[in-house]
């Protein structure tokens, strides 16, 4: 009998590509298995960008046991508000979820299909409540590391069981905070800032009480990474369900927005130039982007510096608005003047870029990033040691983790927050960022050794044999286990 798995990735570049990436490797490991993946469109004010040109794709790309069904789009009435409901816009889905599984459990089917679960991503928490309806296990993939993971998990014990609220930090004399998945203290100013916030805390708790409602929790990372948070989830002590580290699951095979072959070609023409590790790379994220005094800060730094860089700047959405960042229209009136002269011949300034082929190409010596997971993964598996400059979201704890915990990054400036989607109010200062890019582009550096060797592990782990490959493998067990309870 062929078992389904219908997976519900969360709008956005970086939970749907992995969580297709998964679907995949899953199908590839049992010849039982079909997986249907529902698509939820995007907000408005977010579209365009590469999600929608991938999303397109997966259209026309279902095959024998995976295929991809994009839902409709509700009209969304036009909105001024800089805080959309995200979670909100997700359980509007509901209904055409359920009624789209409901078609495909026709019992006319052949061959003979049983209902396995529910995969759900780590926002998508009120898809569980579907998957109740139809009597099937639920298990979430959490597309952020484990570490963050067990922080979620440590701050809702410490609301709901010691009745401590971490936002109250925020205005007291604590520094930091003892987390069990991590060895270190976490200070304050690392928290994500939505965890401060007496406004967004309870919604963030709501999602992760739900986290244990589910029989199983896939997480993008590898046991070798993140030891301190497997030794924290096999403890027993936290009630979690049990928690599979199946990373690092990556999409390479990426194209950008509205981007053509050509410009890809150019850029990767460009990089087969330069010297071996001579690159430092500038790119932060499809929601990183920068005002007018920033990009001047960052220019001054690349200069001073001398290191060949290639950089992709964007512009960041003025505050008080939602969307994607924009590309500069006149970047000659907003550098230093004279700047794009000075460095023609070292340096190359671009709008999006095609992140992962960067990162292969042995010209690059140093990607300084915003620190978003799967960025991380990335670097981490090309063997390309990072400059931690964190925005927004769990960026923060990332960064920590990289720089204290593993010492596989140097830092920028780990508790540099920038308002979600909004213009950035602080400001990394030109001498802060030069001293970045020199060390991380030193030649021989513990870091630059440490980053090999665990780039070395993440493809080890996806081996067959290898610890992500063995915790795919007891997944799809635990599925055909859970049906027959």
């Amino acid at each position: 009998m062929k078992l389904e798995l219908v997976f519900v990735p969360s709008p956005g570049d970086g939970h749907i590509r992995p969580l297709v990436e998964v679907a995949k490797l899953l199908v590839d490991r049992n010849d039982h298995l079909s997986i249907t993946i529902l698509i939820i469109p995007q907000m408005q004010g977010f579209s365009g960008g590469s999600a929608s040109s991938y999303i397109a794709s997966l259209s026309t790309a279902s095959e024998d046991r995976l295929s991809y069904n994009v839902l409709s789009a509700p009209d969304q009435p036009d909105s001024d508000d800089s805080k959309p409901n995200f979670i909100g816009y997700i359980d509007s889905f509901k209904p055409q979820v359920k009624a789209t599984v409901e078609k495909l459990a026709q019992p006319e089917s052949s061959p003979p299909w049983r209902l396995a679960g529910f995969v759900v991503d780590m926002f998508c928490t009120g898809m569980i409540d579907v998957a109740n309806e139809f009597g099937v296990p639920s298990y979430l993939f959490y597309t952020s590391n484990a570490s963050f993971l067990g922080l979620q998990i440590h701050v809702q014990h410490l609301y709901d069981v010691k009745n401590y609220d971490v936002t109250d930090m925020k205005d007291s004399e604590t520094t930091e905070l003892e987390i069990p998945s991590l060895t270190r203290p976490l200070p304050v100013k690392c928290f994500p800032s939505i965890m401060l916030s007496k406004e967004w805390l309870p919604v963030m708790l709501t999602q992760i009480r739900r986290f244990r409602e589910a029989k199983g929790i896939l997480v993008n990372t590898f046991a070798e990474l993140e030891t301190q948070p497997m030794k924290f989830f096999s403890g027993g002590d936290h009630a979690l369900p049990t928690v599979y580290p199946v990373g690092p699951i990556l999409n390479l095979k990426t194209n950008g927005p509205d981007s053509t072959d050509d410009k890809q070609s150019e850029i990767l023409r460009w990089l087969d130039e330069q010297p071996s590790k001579s690159v430092v790379f500038l790119c932060f994220g499809s929601m990183g982007g920068f005002g007018e005094d920033q990009a001047k800060e960052i220019a001054i730094a690349l200069e001073r510096s001398g290191h060949r860089f290639l950089w992709s700047l964007r512009r960041s959405r003025p505050k008080g608005t939602i969307g994607l960042p924009g590309d500069f229209t006149n970047l000659e009136e907003i550098l230093p003047e004279g700047f794009l002269d000075r460095t023609a011949k070292i340096g190359k300034i671009i709008g999006w870029a095609p992140q992962s082929a960067v990162l292969a190409n042995p010209a690059v010596g140093g990607f300084m990033s915003h620190c978003g997971w799967n960025s991380t993964l990335e670097s981490l598996w090309f063997g390309v040691p990072i400059a931690t400059w964190p925005l927004y979201a769990e960026q923060q704890i990332n960064a920590f983790q990289l720089v204290d915990e593993l010492g596989l990054a140097v830092e920028v400036r780990n508790s540099f927050r920038a308002d979600f989607m909004a213009e950035v109010s602080e400001l990394m200062t030109a001498e802060e960022i030069e001293r970045a890019i020199r060390c991380l582009m030193e030649k021989s550096s513990d870091v630059r050794d440490r980053v090999k060797e665990m780039s070395e592990k993440s493809h080890v782990a996806l081996m067959d044999g290898g610890s992500s490959h063995a915790a795919l493998l007891k997944f799809i067990q635990d599925v055909t286990v859970n049906i027959s309870l």
